[in-house]
């Protein structure tokens, strides 16, 4: 089950680089083992596991269990709540500089 994670949650996740990289890894090659997604990296399967936590622990991720192997994949909900937070803070801003500039228009 997909899930709307929160903003304050993601961001400190996606801040590591490597996990950045690992969603980007995700987003290019679609699912993939937790093995595979370590093959890839120059850090210990063990590093690679702890990002992969962190992001599944955000909600970045989703992990599926088939037999003995871990698949992860996107959230994509999580992207989605990035793109409205990232939106709000810039339709919110945009407000703010257009009411400086009706301040500074009446002060002439």
């Amino acid at each position: 089950m997909l899930v709307n994670p929160a903003p304050h949650r993601i961001l400190p996740a996606l801040a590591e680089p490597h996990r950045r990289q690992i969603v980007e890894l995700l987003v290019q090659r679609g699912e993939m083992n937790a093995t595979d997604i370590a093959g890839e990296f120059e850090i210990t399967p063990a590093a690679v596991s702890q990002h992969l936590k962190v992001l599944r622990e955000a909600e970045v991720l989703t992990m599926e269990k088939q037999a003995q192997r871990r698949l992860y994949q996107i959230n994509p909900a999580a992207f989605d709540e990035l793109a409205k937070w990232s939106r709000t803070m810039k339709e919110t801003w945009a407000a703010r500089l257009d009411q400086l500039g009706s301040l500074l228009r009446e002060d002439r």
